[in-house]
Formats: C-alpha cells, sequence, structure tokens
C-alpha cells in the first residue's frame, strides 16, 4: 500500500515540476521579449511593430498598436519543453539598427537582452518557487 502512495507522490511531483518549468520557460521568454521591444527604439514605430514572435518560422503578420505600447503575448504559442521560439525583427533596417552602420553605434537591443537571459531565468525561477 506504501508504495502505491509513494509512486503517486512521485508522479504528482514530477507533474508538478514539469509545470513549473513550463512556467519559467514562458515567462522568461515573455520577458525577453519584452526587454527586447522595450530597448528597441521607437522614432517611427516601424521597427518595434515588426517584432515577431513565433513557434514556427517568421511570418509577417499585420502589427498591432503604435511604438512603445507594443504589447508581446506569447501565451498562445504553446510551445513544449525542449520547443523552439523564434524572435525577430521583420522591418528591413533592424539589423542597421542592432549593429550600427556607417560609423554610428548600433543600439544592441537583441544582443543585450541576450546576454540577460541567465538572470531573466534566475529571477524568474526564484519568483515561481512555490
Amino acid at each position: 500500500m506504501a508504495s502505491s502512495n509513494f509512486s503517486a507522490d512521485i508522479a504528482a511531483w514530477a507533474e508538478r515540476t514539469k509545470k513549473r518549468m513550463e512556467e519559467v520557460v514562458n515567462l522568461s521568454t515573455q520577458r525577453l521579449a519584452e526587454a527586447i521591444v522595450e530597448a528597441t527604439p521607437a522614432a517611427t514605430g516601424e521597427l518595434v511593430n515588426s517584432f515577431q514572435v513565433s513557434a514556427l518560422p517568421l511570418q509577417r503578420e499585420d502589427a498591432e498598436g503604435e511604438g512603445e505600447g507594443r504589447q508581446v503575448d506569447l501565451a498562445g504559442l504553446g510551445v513544449s519543453l525542449g520547443g523552439l521560439i523564434h524572435m525577430g525583427f521583420t522591418a528591413p533596417h533592424a539589423a542597421t539598427v542592432e549593429y550600427g552602420n556607417d560609423g554610428q553605434a548600433g543600439q544592441g537591443m537583441v544582443r543585450l537582452a541576450a546576454q540577460a537571459w541567465p538572470d531573466i531565468v534566475a529571477s524568474t525561477a526564484r519568483e515561481t518557487a512555490d
């Protein structure tokens, strides 16, 4: 009898752990996307509105909102653990803004956010701890 309770306890623990891992991944990815959008210059809104997040290869969709009001919502992606999430800009001048051009420094909005990934995950894991 005790072994069946033990087995059930282990199965329940494994399920809770998986759900927490998914929560950390999804929330961390959300925060990474938000950091990129927040660091993106919004002079006309074109670049920030071209930011796309998908679980499939990037495809251009109509952007909603203007400039800094752009919202990133990953809830509908439904990516399982180990899945791939694609993030990027579709505006043609995105690379120029990221890396710079003709002596003008780049903004580095993607690179700087990517460097913060370990901190984002660690912070999210602490916040979601039981």
